[in-house]
């Protein structure tokens, strides 16, 4: 058999517990050994970037001052541009190993010369009044390192998901926010936008009866790299692969459709030999969730399959229909039985400036963050319990708040 598929005997070969089945089964766990490799750095300009002609203005004068933390793709081609959207954040700094990037993006943002920080001068925001909050936008290994950096620095944190890598750090994270006592906000966009908002209200209405199963894939092929190549096929940078980057908002869908954590999970993990992409991380993740009220959650991942972003939600009296369910943009929703019918809440694109403004009233109001620093460590949690089922071949059965029974 071609494939490097993940055995019980292949990894454990002893006595299996819930804490050895976490720490051996976990990338997570496997990846602090080599955790000294994770550093950041800068990396060069993203292809076909179109910087703005003229710097967004700062909409109100109490709005939040954030400090951009990595300058990659997904911060200069998503998020970035999106401040200009916002009504009460701005980009007050940003932080890069790389100084053209710090150049040409501090030019277009109107980012002042003494607000451009290297990763090595970072620890100097602690003395820059115009930063409020930091938006950790690394790899995800680096998110526990630099999140707990950031509140070393008196700042509040806006974390990229997943939160961490381990459930470990997940729980420094929040430690060191309450020991700072600054905010910690994991951005989880789906919570902002409205089309997975009103599926929300949907399902707390019992739109499709009874829930009885819950269908979800987020997939893509990765085209041909290796882990010095893509830090999303690097371990200690991306931990599993596919599950922390795309399949957490299967995941995610799950719970908050559910509306219940699940109470048992079973999982498989794949790995094919010979394939340089997946030296260190997993093709793909597929696994079964089981709530308290005997309704089932099946969820599919892969960085090696044709792209898909689905979720599809089965009751006792209809069904409710997601495709593309997750994406930045182009969300369609239906519901099938009784109530037939379509749904265009509205532009999906608002989740990002949505969740900027929700952490800024968290911020100067007080308000409750909806995706607290709390829901990354649930989330994680059920992350180690998949890849512990996954690796020793049986289902594993959980606590209320994910971690595993013993």
């Amino acid at each position: 058999m071609s494939g490097d598929g993940v055995t019980r005997r292949g990894i454990l070969g002893g006595g299996v517990t819930a804490a050895s089945l976490a720490l051996a089964a976990s990338p997570a766990a496997a990846l602090l050994q080599a955790r000294g490799a994770a550093r950041a750095a800068g990396q060069r300009m993203p292809n076909g970037l179109e910087l703005p002609a003229t710097p967004p203005r700062r909409k109100r004068p109490d709005s939040v001052g954030f400090a951009i933390v990595g300058l990659g793709n997904y911060a200069l081609n998503q998020m970035m541009p999106r401040f200009a959207e916002a009504e009460r954040a701005h980009v007050a700094a940003i932080v890069s190993g790389n100084p053209d990037k710090l150049q040409r993006v501090g030019d277009a943002y109107g980012v002042p010369q003494d607000a451009r920080y290297s990763y090595e001068t970072f620890a100097n925001i602690a003395s820059d009044d115009r930063i409020d909050a930091v938006y950790i936008v690394l790899p995800s290994g680096l998110h526990a390192d630099w999140t707990i950096r950031a509140f070393a620095a008196r700042k509040h944190v806006l974390c990229e998901k997943p939160m961490a890598l381990s459930g470990a750090e997940c729980e420094r994270m929040i430690a060191a926010s309450g020991r700072a006592n600054r905010k910690l906000m994991i951005a989880y966009r789906s919570h902002f936008e409205p089309y997975n908002l009103q599926a929300m209200e949907l399902m707390a209405q019992g739109a499709v009866g009874q829930l009885r199963l819950i269908r979800s894939e987020q997939s893509y092929r990765m085209g041909p790299t290796s882990p010095s190549q893509n830090w999303r096929a690097n371990r200690a940078l991306a931990g599993g692969g596919p599950l922390e980057d795309y399949g957490i908002y299967g995941l995610q869908a799950a719970l908050y459709l559910a509306r219940e954590m699940p109470e048992s999970i079973s999982a498989t993990a794949f790995r094919p030999g010979a394939d340089p992409r997946f030296g260190e991380i997993f093709a793909h993740v597929s696994s079964q969730l089981r709530f308290p009220s005997g309704a089932i959650a099946q969820l599919a991942t892969s960085y090696d399959s044709s792209g898909i972003n689905f979720v599809d939600v089965r009751g006792t009296t209809g069904a409710l229909i997601m495709d593309p369910a997750t994406s930045y943009s182009g969300q369609k929703m239906r519901l099938e039985g009784r109530d037939r019918r379509e749904f265009t809440p509205g532009d999906p694109s608002v989740q990002f400036a949505r969740q900027l403004d929700h952490f800024a009233d968290a911020i100067r109001g007080g308000t409750r963050i909806r995706t607290p620093g709390e829901m990354g460590l649930r989330d994680l949690r059920l992350f180690e319990a998949i890849y512990a089922s996954a690796a020793a071949g049986r289902t594993v059965k959980l606590n209320p708040d994910g971690t595993m029974r013993s």
